[in-house]
């Protein structure tokens, strides 16, 4: 049966909305979401709604599906937290400098304690001092020195006198001690004159001032107790006007919190901490102020701040992106400071990471960044499963080392974390770690492409006006909306799916209303959608121009007139970082004497990918069938691509292959004016494969370069029938008759058409007749002749 060539409607599929009603996308509702991911967003629906352990969500996806515009959109617009959201502040632990205390507030009410605290204490260290400024304590404090004055001097008046009425002097010394001297007459005796006392006299002024020395002493002990009840008695008045004038000064703020028995606690123990620490306030010195800033002491004011280190604006949960998840970024660190030489930290030095600030809410990361950086993977699975966010060190745990380092008291942590990541590091995570799956219950699975019909169409023209109103963009005519769907079609791969790949949209919108710009238009229209797409394969087609000069100029060998033997025109795509394209490639076979095996050289020496070689024994086995039911095939097949240098594989060939092979067993020549790709199976069945635009639109160029001809085309397997949506010139040509895209469901069809006769065999053959009975005669003539030779 003859095999036609496929009309030019069944090699694009235009866009219904070029008929529609739509005018632009000015009168078109953008999408409050991503189009065609209702999977995922049933899965990030539903674990946002649970609130226990572990249900965490990993969002699996190609890059560019808007994985992240999706979660953005859906949490801002439609999911609202139940659990309340918190300030979170640390303050000086007054027992414990190293371990500071936590402060759980309501949102918003950090900073308002901060300011207040802040506020007191310029008021403390303006009341303070005055409290203690005036005639009133001067008064008491003059009392009560005083009176200690008035029990000294009696006590020593009392000594004194005794010591006269016994000829001795109590004297207090250049250094301040006391001393007793003996005395002649009204004047201390020198030494001259006591030496030139008698004995017995000497003996008696030794005896009383020994005895006047132990009553000293006990005087002096006493004196000393007298000192620190003085000195008690001071404090207990210091701290009462301090306790006053603090009490006063605080009773708003505590006012202000009564609701909050946590900070009423703080404040109670901060105020105990101002009256153990007046001097704080009383000093005067310029050296004390600039440590109060700089260095770490109980007695500067540095203690009593408040470090917020999370402050909510309002109570909504937050949603925290983290672009650079390193360990620091994630978890929080304590800084260091430096004043005059010297290194020192303290609570007020803590700063927050990104877990604190999306404590309550949402935490979005890219998975494998998060695996990238050190320690963070550890760190984040320690958090999830204890529900606790401390800010250690990292340096301290790295190195082992007895540093001495703060140790904050822990954040309880209720926070969702997305991960966005590739399947390859889900299922590396899933393998090589337990905890992953008890910790990210939830998978995301993002689409790659959703069905094309009317209604989507309608949905995707939505979500092109969405890009464009975010961006503020030109808006789009019918005609540029229509022609954006089938280029989505196209990067899909199938007539009948549109491409999720937003990021590619987004830019290719950009793209078009920059040449809408350029070009003074009002609106991006279907000229400019073709600008954009024709500049940017303009800038990332190097290499196929290059290999295309190559095919021009001979280098590269390729026949696409007539006929030759053991030849044929197979394609290939060949793939850059951001472009692909076809090309044909030369396939030839040969046939020696042998045991009926197929030598695939590029297998032989290594150039042959394990699908490719898959391919070539599919085809064997299938030739085996046909031709070595009864006997051995006394013929050995070498086959290869030629001029390929850089490694093969893939079997989209095979059917090709299959082709050379049967025309250099039976010498009939094959068209070298069409060109095919496919796979087979051992029925000999047409498989469908990847790249068919590519591949086709690659002969077409070739074919132009070498000189078109009327009867050039492409054989394609007839399953790749709906994965075409080739270039407007291509169906323009095969429109007029001058290129044609055959489609077959069998490798006898296509033996057929590129060998001019009937395969004789395959479904709709009759077995024995044509080239398997050319082929089935060579064969035999072939045993003939070796059996006459032996």
């Amino acid at each position: 049966m003859a095999i036609t060539p496929l009309t030019s409607d069944r090699l694009y599929r235009e866009s219904s909305l070029k008929h529609s009603d739509i005018t632009s996308t000015k009168h078109l509702a953008p999408l409050d979401e991503i189009v065609g991911q209702d999977r995922a967003r049933h899965a990030v629906e539903f674990a946002m709604s649970i609130k226990e352990k572990g249900y965490n969500i990993y969002a699996i996806g190609q890059n560019g599906l808007g994985k992240r515009t999706m979660m953005m959109r859906y949490l801002n617009q439609h999911w609202q937290s139940e659990s309340p959201v918190y300030d979170w502040c640390y303050v000086a632990n007054f027992h414990e400098a190293r371990s500071p205390e936590v402060l759980k507030l309501p949102a918003g009410k950090g900073s308002e304690l901060k300011k207040h605290i802040e506020q007191l204490m310029g008021k403390l260290a303006n009341a303070l001092p005055m409290a203690f400024d005036n005639e009133m304590y001067y008064q008491r404090a003059e009392t009560l020195k005083n009176q200690l004055t008035e029990r000294q001097q009696s006590v020593l008046q009392g000594l004194s006198e005794t010591a006269e009425k016994n000829n001795v002097s109590l004297t207090i010394t250049p250094q301040g001690d006391y001393q007793f001297v003996a005395l002649n007459g009204e004047e201390p005796h020198t030494e001259e004159t006591f030496d030139a006392l008698s004995h017995d006299e000497q003996m008696a002024f030794g005896k009383v001032i020994d005895k006047l020395e132990t009553e000293l002493r006990g005087i002096v002990r006493q004196l000393g107790e007298w000192e620190s009840e003085y000195a008690e008695k001071q404090k207990a008045l210091d701290e009462d006007i301090a306790q006053e004038v603090i009490a006063t000064q605080m009773a708003p703020l505590k006012k202000n919190f009564a609701d909050l028995p946590d900070i009423l606690t703080f404040l109670d123990a901060m105020q105990a901490d101002m009256l153990e620490h007046l001097d704080i306030f009383l000093e005067d010195s310029e050296e004390q102020a600039a440590l109060a800033y700089a260095a770490l002491d109980k007695k500067l004011p540095r203690r009593y701040q408040v470090n917020v280190l999370v402050s909510q604006n309002d109570a909504q949960a937050p949603i925290v992106v983290e672009d650079s998840p390193s360990y620091h970024n994630l978890f929080g660190y304590v800084e260091n400071a430096t004043f005059k030489g010297t290194v020192f930290t303290d609570f007020s030095l803590i700063r927050s990471g990104s877990l604190h600030r999306a404590n309550g809410g949402v935490l979005l990361m890219d998975a494998i960044k998060v695996l990238e950086k050190p320690y963070v993977w550890d760190g984040i699975k320690r958090a999830l499963s204890s529900r606790q966010l401390s800010v250690s060190a990292l340096e301290r745990e790295v190195t082992l080392s007895g540093t001495v380092s703060l140790d904050p008291a822990p954040i309880p942590l209720d926070v969702k974390i997305i991960l966005f990541g590739d399947y390859q590091t889900y299922q590396l995570l899933q393998r090589y770690d337990a905890e992953f799956i008890e910790l990210f219950r939830v998978t995301a699975d993002f689409e790659d492409d959703m069905p094309r019909t009317e209604s989507t169409e309608q949905q995707y023209a939505k979500f092109i006006s969405s890009i464009i109103h975010d961006s503020h963009l030109l808006h789009c005519s019918r005609s540029a909306i229509a022609r954006i769907i089938e280029h989505s079609a196209r990067q899909a791969d199938d007539q009948n799916r549109l491409s999720l790949h937003s990021a590619d949209i987004a830019n290719l919108l950009r793209e078009s209303n920059y040449w809408a710009h350029h070009a003074k238009a009002n609106s991006i229209g279907a000229l400019h959608v073709e600008k954009a797409l024709a500049s940017r394969n303009m800038r990332v087609s190097r290499l196929r121009d290059s290999m295309m000069q190559n095919v021009e100029n001979g280098v590269t060998l390729i026949n696409t007139h007539g006929t030759a033997l053991g030849q044929i025109n197979g394609l290939s795509v060949l793939s850059t970082s951001d472009y692909s394209f076809g090309l044909p490639n030369r396939i030839t076979a040969t046939t020696a004497f042998g045991e009926g095996e197929v030598l695939d050289i590029e297998r032989s020496v290594k150039l042959g990918g394990r699908i490719h070689s898959k391919g070539v024994m599919i085809l064997s086995a299938y030739l085996a069938s046909l031709l070595g039911k009864t006997d051995t095939i006394p013929l050995k097949t070498h086959l290869t691509f030629e001029q390929s240098y850089g490694g093969v594989d893939g079997d989209s060939a095979s059917i090709a292959e299959f082709c050379a092979i049967f025309s250099a067993i039976t010498d009939v020549p094959l068209r070298q004016d069409i060109a095919i790709t496919g796979s087979m199976n051992q029925f000999g069945e047409a498989q469908p494969i990847g790249g068919v635009n590519e591949k086709i639109e690659g002969f077409f160029d070739v074919c132009t370069l070498k000189g078109p001809s009327s009867t050039q085309g492409v054989i394609i397997p007839e399953a790749n029938i709906q994965n075409l949506m080739l270039r407007k010139d291509v169906v323009l040509a095969v429109e007029k008759g001058e290129f044609h895209v055959y489609a077959v469901s069998h490798v006898s069809d296509a033996l057929a058409l590129l060998a001019g006769q009937a395969a004789g065999f395959g479904p709709d053959s009759d077995n024995g007749s044509g080239l398997l009975a050319i082929a089935i005669d060579k064969l035999n003539h072939q045993r003939a002749a070796h059996q006459s030779q032996k």
